[in-house]
């Protein structure tokens, strides 16, 4: 799935927890963020180097995550 390729997991970038591809911005940080009631809007405006594809990216793979799949959905 393209928006996958968004993701990344690096032992060198935040302890290798997943951030958005070339930023240092954790997919548990924009899940808090929407979890918290922000709208998209609000994250973008609060993280200006993300666009949307890297909250669809970051909430499908939090899906993914939460299963018990070995591969990411596609």
């Amino acid at each position: 799935m393209a928006s996958m390729n968004r993701i990344e997991l690096n032992p060198r970038v935040c302890n290798g927890r997943p951030v958005i591809k070339g930023t240092r911005i954790t997919v548990s940080v924009i899940l808090e963020q929407i979890a918290a009631g922000d709208s998209w809007d609000t994250v973008l405006s609060n993280y200006p180097e993300l666009k949307r594809q890297d909250i669809h990216a970051a909430l499908i793979y939090s899906t993914f995550a939460v299963t018990e799949c070995n591969e990411p959905p596609v």
